[in-house]
């Protein structure tokens, strides 16, 4: 059985395969709408932490494809707590198709595909955020018509999104630039993972210095400066990142053809600044739409092999 943990567990061609169906699917729902693939379909929506774009673009893609979607929040579930992952994994596995998890701890969405019966989807864990890389390869595609051989530039605090862009970088073939003050830096072994699954050890490039970091780049990532969960840092965070944010000023080192992505939620005034993420070189909402297309490609794969 197949499911959707991290970039690193699929192989590039498949990969690939999702973004061309993803490509299709966003034509075909502009276009008419969807097919009704997932007709009597079931996706289980398990949530320990809230989320705009997850759930409503989960909801919705297995809307436009005729399934149905199921949220699930903390207090109809407790991982781990009322009752064991392993217990849930197998009754809520006897109920739906397939299952989405956005979770803490990474360890949940592996022990729930380990017992799970059904596929299961890492909507966001700590570790990694799978689903938001897919939507961002899609859009940095739509955008340069290929993927390898691109630089993305990502400024400020690596985290698991940073951890997904290093394995799409790996497996997309375009080269991730790191740039991340100390004691925020990517780890090691994730950079060596990263390195290992690519073509070489310049796959991941982690430079100081974040004017420099975007002196070639096509894509300029940023990310909010304190995550969910890091709430007790805000006030020290704002002290030290202000260097990374994407502005004028920084974008100015950068080419012409630049983008500008995030995930989102944005910290306007902290890590990007409103006259970029709302300026002509943003792809913010191009970017969030398309968690919409990408994850309809990921369900599709997995509810009809």
């Amino acid at each position: 059985m197949e499911h959707f943990l991290s970039l690193a567990d699929w192989e590039s061609s498949d990969l690939i395969d999702l973004i061309e169906q993803a490509v299709f699917l966003k034509r075909e729902h502009r276009t008419g709408g969807n097919r009704q693939m997932l007709a009597n379909k079931s996706l289980g929506m398990v949530f320990q932490k809230p989320s705009l774009r997850t759930r409503v673009s989960f909801e919705m893609a297995m809307k436009h494809c005729g399934g149905h979607a199921l949220f699930l929040g903390p207090q109809e579930i407790g991982l781990g707590k009322r009752e064991s992952i392993a217990d849930i994994a197998r009754v809520l596995g006897s109920y739906v198709d397939i299952i989405m998890a956005r979770v803490f701890d990474h360890a949940h969405v592996e022990q729930l595909a380990e017992w799970s019966p059904v596929p299961i989807i890492n909507g966001l864990s700590d570790f990694n955020h799978p689903c938001q890389a897919m939507a961002d390869v899609l859009t940095i595609y739509e955008e340069f018509g290929e993927l390898e051989g691109l630089q993305v530039v990502y400024l400020g605090d690596s985290n698991n999104v940073t951890t997904s862009l290093a394995f799409a970088a790996a497996k997309f073939g375009f080269q991730l630039v790191i740039a991340s003050p100390e004691g925020y830096k990517m780890d090691a072994e994730t950079i060596k993972r990263a390195r290992l699954l690519g073509s070489s050890q310049d796959t991941v490039v982690e430079v100081s210095d974040p004017v420099e970091a975007v002196q070639d780049a096509d894509v300029i990532y940023t990310d909010t400066w304190t995550s969910m969960g890091q709430e007790e840092e805000a006030a020290q965070r704002r002290e030290i990142f202000p260097p990374y944010q994407v502005n004028h000023q920084l974008i100015a080192n950068a080419p012409a053809h630049t983008i500008v992505m995030h995930c989102l939620p944005a910290h306007r005034g902290e890590e990007i600044t409103d006259s970029i993420a709302d300026g002509p070189q943003s792809r913010l909402f191009q970017q969030a739409e398309n968690r919409l297309h990408a994850q309809k490609a990921i369900l599709v794969r997995l509810l009809t092999r």
